[in-house]
Protein backbone atom coordinates (compact mmCIF):
# COMPACT_ATOMS: atom_id res chain seq x y z
CA UNK A 1 0.00 0.00 0.00
CA UNK A 2 1.24 3.29 -0.75
CA UNK A 3 1.49 5.65 2.25
CA UNK A 4 1.61 8.79 0.42
CA UNK A 5 -2.00 8.29 -0.75
CA UNK A 6 -4.65 10.20 1.06
CA UNK A 7 -6.86 7.13 1.92
CA UNK A 8 -3.90 5.67 4.01
CA UNK A 9 -3.33 9.17 5.66
CA UNK A 10 -7.12 9.49 6.51
CA UNK A 11 -7.09 5.90 7.93
CA UNK A 12 -3.80 6.61 10.14
CA UNK A 13 -5.74 9.70 11.82
CA UNK A 14 -9.08 7.83 12.36
CA UNK A 15 -6.96 4.44 14.23
CA UNK A 16 -5.00 7.18 15.98
CA UNK A 17 -6.51 10.14 16.54
CA UNK A 18 -9.76 9.47 15.68
CA UNK A 19 -11.18 8.45 18.91
CA UNK A 20 -9.30 11.18 21.35
CA UNK A 21 -11.01 13.68 18.45
CA UNK A 22 -14.52 11.77 18.83
CA UNK A 23 -13.94 12.58 22.49
CA UNK A 24 -13.04 15.90 22.92
CA UNK A 25 -15.85 17.08 19.94
CA UNK A 26 -17.88 15.25 22.44
CA UNK A 27 -16.99 17.06 25.55
CA UNK A 28 -15.41 20.57 24.63
CA UNK A 29 -16.62 21.68 21.45
CA UNK A 30 -20.07 20.45 21.13
CA UNK A 31 -20.85 22.03 24.97
CA UNK A 32 -19.01 25.50 23.79
CA UNK A 33 -21.22 25.92 20.92
CA UNK A 34 -24.26 25.06 22.71
CA UNK A 35 -23.13 26.99 25.56
CA UNK A 36 -22.53 29.59 22.73
CA UNK A 37 -26.47 28.89 21.78
CA UNK A 38 -27.78 29.17 25.53
CA UNK A 39 -26.25 33.05 25.76
CA UNK A 40 -28.80 34.40 23.45
CA UNK A 41 -31.97 32.29 25.45
CA UNK A 42 -33.78 33.45 28.69
CA UNK A 43 -33.70 29.01 29.86
CA UNK A 44 -34.11 28.60 33.04
CA UNK A 45 -32.40 25.10 33.31
CA UNK A 46 -36.21 23.32 33.73
CA UNK A 47 -38.50 24.64 30.89
CA UNK A 48 -38.78 22.67 27.68
CA UNK A 49 -38.62 25.72 25.40
CA UNK A 50 -36.01 28.44 25.48
CA UNK A 51 -36.82 31.67 24.26
CA UNK A 52 -34.57 33.51 22.42
CA UNK A 53 -33.61 37.15 23.71
CA UNK A 54 -30.92 38.44 21.13
CA UNK A 55 -28.14 40.04 23.01
CA UNK A 56 -29.97 41.18 25.80
CA UNK A 57 -28.29 38.41 28.33
CA UNK A 58 -24.69 40.51 27.56
CA UNK A 59 -26.43 43.68 28.27
CA UNK A 60 -27.31 42.26 31.49
CA UNK A 61 -23.88 41.41 32.07
CA UNK A 62 -22.32 44.19 31.63
CA UNK A 63 -24.33 46.10 33.90
CA UNK A 64 -24.11 43.39 36.24
CA UNK A 65 -22.03 45.19 39.02
CA UNK A 66 -22.02 42.22 41.74
CA UNK A 67 -19.87 40.46 38.50
CA UNK A 68 -17.86 42.89 37.85
CA UNK A 69 -17.21 43.23 41.98
CA UNK A 70 -16.29 39.27 41.76
CA UNK A 71 -14.38 40.02 38.40
CA UNK A 72 -12.34 42.56 39.78
CA UNK A 73 -11.79 40.27 43.43
CA UNK A 74 -10.53 37.84 40.72
CA UNK A 75 -8.50 40.13 39.14
CA UNK A 76 -6.24 41.27 42.65
CA UNK A 77 -6.71 37.42 43.58
CA UNK A 78 -4.97 36.16 40.73
CA UNK A 79 -2.30 38.49 40.58
CA UNK A 80 -1.14 38.00 43.95
CA UNK A 81 -1.56 34.34 43.67
CA UNK A 82 0.12 34.46 40.69
CA UNK A 83 3.64 35.89 41.50
CA UNK A 84 3.79 34.37 44.72
CA UNK A 85 3.11 30.83 42.72
CA UNK A 86 5.85 31.27 40.66
CA UNK A 87 8.19 32.77 43.38
CA UNK A 88 7.74 29.56 45.58
CA UNK A 89 7.59 27.60 42.94
CA UNK A 90 11.41 29.34 41.45
CA UNK A 91 12.85 28.52 44.92
CA UNK A 92 11.64 25.14 45.45
CA UNK A 93 13.10 24.42 42.19
CA UNK A 94 16.75 25.46 42.89
CA UNK A 95 16.53 23.89 46.02
CA UNK A 96 15.89 20.48 44.74
CA UNK A 97 18.17 20.78 42.25
CA UNK A 98 21.06 22.04 44.05
CA UNK A 99 22.49 19.13 44.80
CA UNK A 100 20.98 19.08 48.41
CA UNK A 101 20.22 15.57 50.47
CA UNK A 102 16.93 13.99 49.61
CA UNK A 103 16.21 16.05 47.08
CA UNK A 104 14.13 13.52 45.52
CA UNK A 105 11.68 13.01 48.57
CA UNK A 106 11.82 16.87 48.34
CA UNK A 107 10.25 16.55 44.93
CA UNK A 108 7.66 14.22 45.44
CA UNK A 109 6.56 15.73 48.82
CA UNK A 110 6.17 19.80 47.64
CA UNK A 111 4.10 18.33 44.42
CA UNK A 112 1.87 16.29 46.77
CA UNK A 113 -0.92 19.28 47.69
CA UNK A 114 -1.30 19.46 44.01
CA UNK A 115 -2.69 15.75 43.91
CA UNK A 116 -5.04 16.46 46.96
CA UNK A 117 -8.88 17.47 45.05
CA UNK A 118 -9.64 21.39 45.68
CA UNK A 119 -12.90 20.54 47.70
CA UNK A 120 -11.07 18.39 50.14
CA UNK A 121 -7.90 20.91 50.31
CA UNK A 122 -10.62 23.89 51.26
CA UNK A 123 -11.99 21.72 54.02
CA UNK A 124 -8.49 20.98 54.96
CA UNK A 125 -7.51 24.34 55.69
CA UNK A 126 -10.89 25.64 56.63
CA UNK A 127 -10.54 23.43 59.57
CA UNK A 128 -6.42 24.70 59.95
CA UNK A 129 -7.69 28.54 60.02
CA UNK A 130 -10.84 28.02 62.01
CA UNK A 131 -9.50 25.75 65.16
CA UNK A 132 -5.70 25.30 65.18
CA UNK A 133 -4.98 28.95 64.23
CA UNK A 134 -7.49 30.50 66.71
CA UNK A 135 -5.76 27.90 68.90
CA UNK A 136 -2.39 28.12 68.80
CA UNK A 137 -3.17 31.97 68.14
CA UNK A 138 -5.15 32.50 71.50
CA UNK A 139 -2.43 30.65 73.26
CA UNK A 140 -0.04 33.02 72.80
CA UNK A 141 -1.95 35.83 73.15
CA UNK A 142 -3.84 34.48 75.86
CA UNK A 143 -6.85 35.83 74.70
CA UNK A 144 -9.75 35.08 71.77
CA UNK A 145 -8.16 35.30 68.13
CA UNK A 146 -10.76 35.34 65.52
CA UNK A 147 -10.32 32.61 61.87
CA UNK A 148 -9.05 35.10 59.58
CA UNK A 149 -11.74 33.66 57.66
CA UNK A 150 -14.17 36.00 59.43
CA UNK A 151 -12.87 39.30 57.65
CA UNK A 152 -12.99 40.20 54.13
CA UNK A 153 -9.30 40.63 54.11
CA UNK A 154 -8.42 37.86 55.90
CA UNK A 155 -10.76 35.15 53.60
CA UNK A 156 -8.73 37.11 50.70
CA UNK A 157 -5.48 36.27 52.02
CA UNK A 158 -6.43 32.33 53.06
CA UNK A 159 -7.31 31.69 49.29
CA UNK A 160 -4.42 33.25 48.02
CA UNK A 161 -2.25 31.29 50.31
CA UNK A 162 -4.30 27.98 49.94
CA UNK A 163 -3.36 28.64 46.09
CA UNK A 164 0.11 28.72 46.62
CA UNK A 165 0.12 26.23 48.69
CA UNK A 166 -1.70 23.86 46.48
CA UNK A 167 0.20 25.32 42.86
CA UNK A 168 3.46 25.57 43.47
CA UNK A 169 4.80 22.07 43.22
CA UNK A 170 3.22 21.50 40.32
CA UNK A 171 4.79 24.61 38.99
CA UNK A 172 7.72 23.68 40.43
CA UNK A 173 8.17 20.53 38.28
CA UNK A 174 8.09 22.55 35.11
CA UNK A 175 11.13 24.60 36.52
CA UNK A 176 12.97 22.03 37.74
CA UNK A 177 12.92 20.97 34.07
CA UNK A 178 14.39 24.25 32.97
CA UNK A 179 17.04 24.16 35.53
CA UNK A 180 17.79 20.74 33.90
CA UNK A 181 17.95 22.75 30.80
CA UNK A 182 20.59 24.33 31.54
CA UNK A 183 24.11 23.55 30.29
CA UNK A 184 26.91 23.59 33.22
CA UNK A 185 29.29 24.15 30.88
CA UNK A 186 27.71 27.85 30.26
CA UNK A 187 27.14 28.66 34.21
CA UNK A 188 31.21 27.38 34.61
CA UNK A 189 31.76 30.05 31.92
CA UNK A 190 30.32 32.38 33.48
CA UNK A 191 31.86 32.01 36.69
CA UNK A 192 35.27 31.80 34.89
CA UNK A 193 34.49 35.42 33.34
CA UNK A 194 34.52 36.56 36.81
CA UNK A 195 30.28 36.21 37.67
CA UNK A 196 29.15 35.43 41.24
CA UNK A 197 26.42 32.88 41.40
CA UNK A 198 23.67 35.49 41.69
CA UNK A 199 24.99 37.10 38.82
CA UNK A 200 25.20 33.86 36.76
CA UNK A 201 22.15 32.95 37.93
CA UNK A 202 20.28 36.51 36.75
CA UNK A 203 22.60 37.08 33.43
CA UNK A 204 22.75 32.89 32.23
CA UNK A 205 20.28 30.74 33.86
CA UNK A 206 17.14 32.74 34.18
CA UNK A 207 16.93 33.96 30.61
CA UNK A 208 17.16 30.28 29.32
CA UNK A 209 14.81 29.54 31.10
CA UNK A 210 12.48 31.86 29.97
CA UNK A 211 10.00 29.15 28.42
CA UNK A 212 9.67 27.58 31.84
CA UNK A 213 8.35 31.01 32.94
CA UNK A 214 5.90 31.21 30.52
CA UNK A 215 4.34 27.91 30.48
CA UNK A 216 4.29 28.48 34.73
CA UNK A 217 2.59 31.76 34.60
CA UNK A 218 0.19 30.59 31.77
CA UNK A 219 -0.64 27.84 33.66
CA UNK A 220 -1.15 30.25 37.17
CA UNK A 221 -3.44 32.65 35.37
CA UNK A 222 -5.50 30.18 33.87
CA UNK A 223 -6.07 27.94 37.13
CA UNK A 224 -6.38 31.27 39.56
CA UNK A 225 -9.07 32.88 36.90
CA UNK A 226 -11.20 29.78 37.10
CA UNK A 227 -10.82 29.24 40.87
CA UNK A 228 -14.09 27.68 42.11
CA UNK A 229 -13.98 24.62 44.47
CA UNK A 230 -11.41 25.85 47.00
CA UNK A 231 -13.52 29.29 46.76
CA UNK A 232 -16.51 27.08 47.73
CA UNK A 233 -15.33 24.99 50.53
CA UNK A 234 -13.20 27.58 52.26
CA UNK A 235 -15.14 30.57 52.55
CA UNK A 236 -18.04 29.42 49.89
CA UNK A 237 -17.91 33.40 49.17
CA UNK A 238 -18.44 34.64 52.84
CA UNK A 239 -17.65 36.98 55.16
CA UNK A 240 -20.83 39.27 53.94
CA UNK A 241 -20.21 37.89 49.95
CA UNK A 242 -16.60 39.55 49.99
CA UNK A 243 -14.66 36.94 48.79
CA UNK A 244 -17.21 35.50 46.09
CA UNK A 245 -15.04 34.93 42.68
CA UNK A 246 -16.01 35.06 39.17
CA UNK A 247 -16.80 31.20 38.79
CA UNK A 248 -18.59 31.67 41.92
CA UNK A 249 -20.67 34.05 40.90
CA UNK A 250 -21.55 32.68 37.38
CA UNK A 251 -22.40 28.95 38.97
CA UNK A 252 -24.92 30.98 41.61
CA UNK A 253 -26.30 33.17 38.74
CA UNK A 254 -26.91 29.95 36.58
CA UNK A 255 -27.82 27.05 39.04
CA UNK A 256 -29.44 28.84 42.22
CA UNK A 257 -30.85 31.94 40.21
CA UNK A 258 -32.18 29.66 37.78
CA UNK A 259 -30.84 32.44 34.75
CA UNK A 260 -29.25 29.94 32.98
CA UNK A 261 -29.01 32.46 29.44
CA UNK A 262 -26.99 35.05 31.68
CA UNK A 263 -24.81 33.00 33.97
CA UNK A 264 -23.76 31.65 30.49
CA UNK A 265 -23.16 34.87 28.98
CA UNK A 266 -21.06 35.66 31.99
CA UNK A 267 -19.05 32.53 31.64
CA UNK A 268 -18.54 32.99 28.20
CA UNK A 269 -16.84 36.70 28.83
CA UNK A 270 -14.97 35.39 31.59
CA UNK A 271 -13.64 32.88 29.17
CA UNK A 272 -12.50 35.71 26.41
CA UNK A 273 -10.91 38.01 29.26
CA UNK A 274 -9.21 34.96 30.25
CA UNK A 275 -7.95 33.82 27.31
CA UNK A 276 -6.85 37.18 26.21
CA UNK A 277 -5.10 37.63 29.59
CA UNK A 278 -3.13 33.94 28.96
CA UNK A 279 -2.76 34.25 25.06
CA UNK A 280 -1.11 38.01 25.63
CA UNK A 281 1.31 36.52 28.58
CA UNK A 282 2.22 34.12 26.05
CA UNK A 283 2.99 36.23 23.32
CA UNK A 284 5.04 38.50 25.12
CA UNK A 285 7.24 35.61 26.91
CA UNK A 286 7.54 34.06 23.48
CA UNK A 287 8.71 37.56 21.47
CA UNK A 288 10.90 38.04 24.68
CA UNK A 289 12.58 34.30 24.84
CA UNK A 290 13.20 34.59 20.70
CA UNK A 291 14.94 37.93 21.22
CA UNK A 292 16.82 36.57 24.63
Amino acid sequence: MNRNTMSYKVKQFIMFAGPATVLFCAVVIVPFVYGIYLTFTSWDGIAKTKPLVGLANYASAFSDGEYWRALGRTAIYSLFAVILINIVAFLLAYLVTSGVKGQNFFRAGFFIPNLIGGIVLGYVWKFVFNRAFVAVAGAFSKGTVPSPLSTPGGAMFCLILVAVWQYAGYMMLIYVAGFMSVSDALKEAAMIDGCTPAQAMWNVTIPLMRASFVQCIFLSITRCFVVYDVNLSLTNGEPYGSSVMAAMHVYKQAFTYKNYGLGQAEALILFVICAVVGITQVYIGKKGEVAA
